[in-house]
Formats: C-alpha cells, structure tokens, sequence
C-alpha cells in the first residue's frame, strides 16, 4: 500500500491557528452516502437517542521539557509511563546521551532524570527523582505543552492555549498532546446529547509523542506505531456492550478513542475490560468491529490518522470529503473543524 495514495494538498491557510469560539460552533462534515455541512452544535440531532457517545478523558501534561547534561542542552518530549515507572521519551540530540547520564531540567529547583536506556530511534528511557504528586508538580513549574509544529507559537504556548488544548472531559493526566475531536464539546451540547437520549461514556488514552511522527515508508504497511496506554474499565465496556446490544450505534469521539475500542474488542465486536498498551496501526482492509460512527477532526496528509479515516469511511469517499473541505474553507487541523464519519461498510449496507 503506497504512501502516496494517502496525500493531498492542503493551501497553508487552511491550517487553523486557535478554536472556534464557541467550540461547538465549529463546522461539522457530515460524510455518509452523501456530503452535508452542519456545525458541531447540531450534532445532538444527527445522533439517536440510544446511541453511545465514546470520548477521550485524557488530560495533555506540559510534556516538553529543557534539559541539561553538563553544558549541553538536550531538549525532552515526555512520551508514555513505562511499567518499571521510568518514562519513554523522545529526545533532541539523543545520540550525545549514555545509559547512566544524568538530565537537570530548567524551571524547577533540583528536577532531574536518569539515562535508563537509550533507543537506536532516538528515544530514551528517563528515571526521574520523583514520582506522583510531587513529578506532576515539577512538571507544571518546569514543562510546557508540546503544541504541534502546525500551530505557530514563536514564543512558546500562550496561557489561551493551556485552556484551550484540553477536552472538557479531561481527567486523568497522561497525555502528550490533546485528542482533538472532544475539543469541540461544550456543556451546552453535552446537555442536548443527555435530552436527546444519547448516553456518554469515557475511555482513557494517553496520547503519545509518537502522533506527531511522520510516516517515513513508501509502503505504509512498514510503519511502526508508537505504543500508547490506554483503559477500558468493565462497567463502561459492559455499558458499550448493552448499548449495542439494544440496537444503539457506537459513536467514538477521536481516533484514540476508536483504536482503544477496537483494540478491545472481540472478533464479534463485544468488548471486554481492557488496561495496557497499544500499537494498533489501522489501514483500509482493515474489518471494523465495535464502533459505528466516528467524530474527528481533519487530519494531515501521509499520516496514520488519514490512512485510518480513509479505512473507515472509504479511501475515495474521504478523498472527495477532503476535496469538498477545502474548496469551502473548513478549517483544518488540532484546533480546526471536524468530521462526522459514517462506516463505509454500514453505508453500503454491510453488518454492523
């Protein structure tokens, strides 16, 4: 499967540089059988009352990080928590770091890390000298958000942006960058979903510094996805299960959300509770088997998220959704419009 079969030009001005305000004012795609535009706002009506609305309740942390080894300055990227409590991360001029090295980070009195280990892709294992409560508050003091290289911050994230990067469903801290599509929720729309009968569920996963890399193979079946760590606990699989089994139609919010359940999931598409990590790289072929409809925003080209769009709604479907996008100026991206994507396969009138 060629890379090149999942590119697009996308004219810079198409790159969104802040949120719509309101967030549910933001633009809604509709992609089906046909194309409609809507807002966010409407997408209580565009939903069944019995359906189940899946979201992300991650919470980004200012992952980004400088440091010190002696005179050389080595930037961090806190990626995931590893099980031994040492943390995965990706790091700028990594070959200059040894198993052993010790890191000292700027902006917090006496913050440092350990070299664990060293991978050969640039990634290192970080013993820091602290953990819980008092590493979350190092964090605060001494990191940043590590927006996306689209989002043009010449001087670093602005205190809008610390506001504006989290998900109203924000909970448990972990993540490395935001899961975009809940950022367009709002209580207002939340209360409409609740009078419309749709039930709401949270899943959690922590997004990684991995999202932000490029896919570098011609043929895309090569890439490697970076593990994430994510949790389905068994009252909200349970509460899944029931959903889909009364009829009801599962509703993910974000890609994340959607390789979690997938991840989960059975062959006949029940879920099982679920804690660990995972690397699931979807592709077109791949066989949806627990979630219906998926809410995201618009996504880069050559990238993972594209290539798992065009899986779900179709690779020529999403293709001329994305051609219908920028001819009429939905904006793009993080902080950009979103998408409501309905299954290829249910649209065609496959199974569920």
């Amino acid at each position: 499967m060629d890379l090149s079969a999942f590119d697009f030009d996308l004219p810079p001005e198409r790159i969104a540089q802040a949120p719509a305000r309101p967030r549910d004012s933001a633009r809604l795609l509709c992609v089906g059988a046909t194309l409609a535009d809507r807002v966010v706002r409407d997408l209580a009506e565009l939903l069944a009352p019995g359906d189940i609305l899946v979201s992300n309740d991650t919470r980004v942390i200012p992952a980004q990080l400088a440091a010190r080894r002696g005179a050389a300055r080595i930037g961090i990227t806190l990626d995931r928590p590893l099980p031994d409590g040492t943390w995965h991360a990706l790091a700028r001029n990594a070959r200059r770091l040894r198993a052993g090295d010790v890191l000292t980070f700027d902006g917090a009195a006496d913050f440092t890390a350990t070299v664990a280990a060293r991978d050969p892709d640039g990634g290192v294992a970080l013993a820091f000298d602290r953990s819980g409560e008092e590493f979350a508050a190092a964090l605060r003091a001494a990191g940043r958000l590590a927006l996306p290289p689209y989002i043009a911050r010449p001087s670093g994230p602005t205190d809008a942006d610390a506001a504006d990067y989290q998900t109203i469903f924000a909970r448990r801290e972990g993540a490395v960058a935001a899961p975009t599509a809940g950022l367009h929720f709002t209580p207002r729309l939340l209360a409409a979903l609740d009078a419309r009968g749709v039930r709401r569920v949270t899943v959690t996963l922590h997004v990684g510094a991995g999202t932000f890399l490029p896919v570098r193979e011609a043929n895309v079946s090569a890439h490697r996805m970076h593990a994430e760590w994510g949790e389905i606990d068994a009252p909200t699989a349970a509460a899944i299960n029931a959903a889909r089994a009364s009829g009801g139609r599962v509703v993910a919010v974000g890609t994340t959300s959607l390789r979690l359940l997938e991840t989960a999931a059975a062959a006949d598409g029940i879920l099982r509770p679920f804690a660990g990590e995972t690397d699931l790289f979807i592709l077109p072929g791949y066989r949806f088997r627990a979630v219906d409809r998926l809410v995201t925003n618009f996504h880069l080209p050559r990238s993972t998220l594209f290539m798992l769009v065009a899986a779900f709604a179709g690779t020529a479907g999403m293709r001329a959704a994305y051609r219908h996008a920028i001819e009429q100026g939905y904006r793009f991206y993080s902080y950009g419009d979103a998408c409501l994507l309905d299954r290829a396969d249910a649209t065609a009138g496959g199974g569920a």
